[in-house]
């Protein structure tokens, strides 16, 4: 057994690997150069391979910032860990432990002190470990390793077919617009001077990545009638926003001191309802917290898959 750096001819055997051991979570090639090769922080060195006789049988992707993210920058201490696998008919051989080891020892080497598995922004592949699909990673990584758990983080989805506005919901919006001078209404050009700052302030520079691309698109009119985007104002002031492209909802939210007043589940439900309109007839996210989402099942989403997030500090 022989771990090494990954190299350019390795790529077609590592996906053949990838697709055996995360058999819940497929990629293609092009998926895979879009991920990772083609990520600016990627480094070959950073992706142990598992060789054995000429065949990759293992690998692991590991991340540390090459340039930096928006405000926070290049995040010195932090390494991510984005994937892992091995064939199955070599598990339980200790190739994984082997793998882990060689990535750990190049974060050390790089000083890097927390290790996180997977909520690398902006190019996840998921964003943890689903316990159920995989069971034996999620113990390796407790058990064997030393991980912590972090956070518990829920992907749902809801059936659009025959979606409707709850009668409440409309006279709620009503209630808001008339006591409190707070209106929902589809994002326009003359927003966008508010809505970006608003998001970078509240939520970071991660969901304003995200809510630019979305933006790009629907300015350029591409797959325009599959976006949908809404803002939520108080005499003005924008104190809230909702997306969604195609079947993909969010991320949507409100600023701190506007919630508990049912501004969050108006956005949300508006958003299907347009989007129903628009011929999408499924929604999903990829991932929520706990709190957010019971938001998403009293609105009628059903949970999918359950992330547990990892972390490890490197002594």
């Amino acid at each position: 057994m022989r771990i090494r750096s990954f190299e350019a001819s390795d790529l077609a055997q590592l996906l053949t690997v990838w697709n055996k051991a995360l058999r819940f979570d497929p990629v293609t090639e092009a998926f895979f150069c879009r991920q990772v090769l083609l990520d600016p922080n990627f480094l070959a060195a950073n992706l142990p391979v598992a060789e054995q006789n000429g065949q990759i049988v293992g690998f692991i992707v590991g991340i540390t910032r090459q340039v930096p993210f928006f405000s926070v920058g290049l995040e010195p201490d932090q390494a991510w860990i984005t994937a892992f696998g091995v064939d199955p008919r070599y598990q339980r051989q200790r190739v994984g432990r082997q793998l882990f080891d060689q990535l750990l020892g190049n974060f050390a080497a790089q000083r890097r002190e927390r290790i996180s598995i997977a909520p690398y922004v902006p190019n996840y592949i998921v964003p943890g470990v689903d316990r159920q699909a995989y069971p034996a990673a999620y113990a390796f990584l407790g058990d064997s390793l030393g991980f912590s758990v972090m956070e518990v983080a829920s992907s749902m989805g809801i059936k659009l077919t025959g979606f409707v506005i709850p009668d409440e919901v409309g006279a709620l919006e009503q209630q808001l617009k008339q006591e409190e001078g707070i209106t929902i209404k589809s994002l326009t050009a003359r927003d966008l001077p508010d809505v970006l700052p608003f998001i970078a302030e509240q939520f970071g520079w991660d969901w304003y990545r995200h809510a630019r691309d979305h933006l790009l698109a629907y300015f350029d009119r591409v797959d325009q009638e599959r976006i949908c985007w809404l803002v939520a104002k108080h005499r003005g002031q924008v104190v809230g926003f909702c997306q969604q492209r195609g079947e993909r909802f969010g991320p949507f939210g409100v600023h701190p001191a506007y919630r508990q007043r049912g501004i969050g589940r108006l956005l949300l439900v508006r958003c299907l309802n347009q989007m129903r309109r628009q011929g999408v007839f499924f929604s999903y996210f990829l991932w929520a917290p706990t709190g957010a989402a019971r938001l998403y099942a009293r609105v009628g989403f059903e949970p999918l898959r359950e992330f547990t997030i990892f972390e490890k500090v490197l002594s």
